[in-house]
């Protein structure tokens, strides 16, 4: 048990240590962000040009976003309480499914915004929107580059989604201001929007779909339940293994309860260290719960069942 504690308090140490860290790169990068935001701002009403105005929207709002996710990584950090045993891991999956909703929102007013200048194409001040477009690739690369030193959370993932979207809107904006340079031709303008839009909307989708399936606890992905409760039965002294779950208790963190049904409730303590090496070892899991029952016991419960 001292062990166990530990080990237990080690691992909350190394993951506040990580934690720590990815807060600061969130807020070097909020404040890059707002930043730049602004610079767009007054650059894309000058130059007329609805990928640097969206642009700069989007950027104001990923700054808010990058705070959110910042915050929600302190809160996450925070020890388990009495009124919270696992701890506060899913704000971080929660602040992911905010910021997702909130790309969501944003890629719907870029939508209509470019259909609207489909329709009324205003001229579009090309060397200026290429000059701040090109100061937006490399500062959202830079941005980029710093979170990726984070952990791989949720929270850390909706945050590369909104800089990748920053970044990709920089690059249409270059795009577009060297295509109405070299050819005049003003709905490029839009119509890049358009499709960058479609691109965030595609990432912004899939991870709304992992954001969901943390929070009503699916199976985590990649992990086969069935092959996981074989495993567990092919160790030495377990006879069969139900009532196997596994879910995601954070982004992070996988758990799993079973009862396991064992020949000899002697040997429980050894084949309890074996499923939990076995579980560790092959599938990454930390968080185990397991309930052993005696296999004569098992024998009676199923007869009883077949009498039903």
């Amino acid at each position: 048990m001292v062990v166990d504690l530990y080990w237990a308090m080690a691992a909350h140490e190394h993951h506040h240590h990580h934690h720590g860290q990815s807060q600061r790169y969130f807020w070097l990068a909020f404040l890059v962000t707002l930043a730049f935001a602004g610079l767009e701002a007054v650059a894309g009403v000058f130059s007329h040009s609805l990928a640097l105005l969206g642009d700069a929207g989007h950027m104001a709002t990923d700054s808010a976003a990058l705070a959110l996710a910042a915050l929600a990584g302190w809160v996450a950090a925070r020890p388990a309480s009495e009124r919270h045993s696992y701890g506060l891991g899913r704000v971080e999956v929660m602040a992911a499914l905010l910021n997702t909703l909130l790309m969501l929102a944003i890629v719907a007013g870029i939508g209509i915004e470019a259909f609207d200048r489909l329709r009324h194409a205003p001229a579009v001040h090309a060397p200026l929107v290429m000059l701040v477009g090109t100061l937006g690739m490399g500062t959202n690369l830079a941005i980029y580059k710093v979170l990726e030193h984070g952990d791989a959370s949720m929270n850390v993932r909706a945050s590369l989604l909104h800089v990748l979207g920053d970044l990709l809107g920089s690059a249409a904006a270059f795009l577009a201001g060297f295509m109405i340079w070299l050819t005049g031709w003003l709905p490029v303008d839009p119509l890049l929007s358009l499709f960058i839009a479609a691109l965030i909307l595609l990432s912004s989708l899939r991870l709304l779909g992992d954001a969901s399936h943390v929070l009503l606890e699916g199976v985590p992905r990649g992990m086969d339940l069935a092959g996981i409760g074989r495993s567990m039965a092919a160790i030495e002294g377990v006879g069969s293994v139900h009532d196997l779950h596994v879910w995601n208790v954070s982004s992070g963190e996988v758990a799993l309860s079973a009862h396991v049904v064992i020949e000899d409730m002697g040997r429980w303590e050894a084949v309890f260290q074996g499923l939990k090496a076995k579980l560790h070892d092959d599938y990454g899991i930390e968080h185990i719960t397991l309930q052993p029952e005696a296999l004569v016991r098992a024998r009676i419960l199923v007869k009883e069942i077949s009498r039903r």
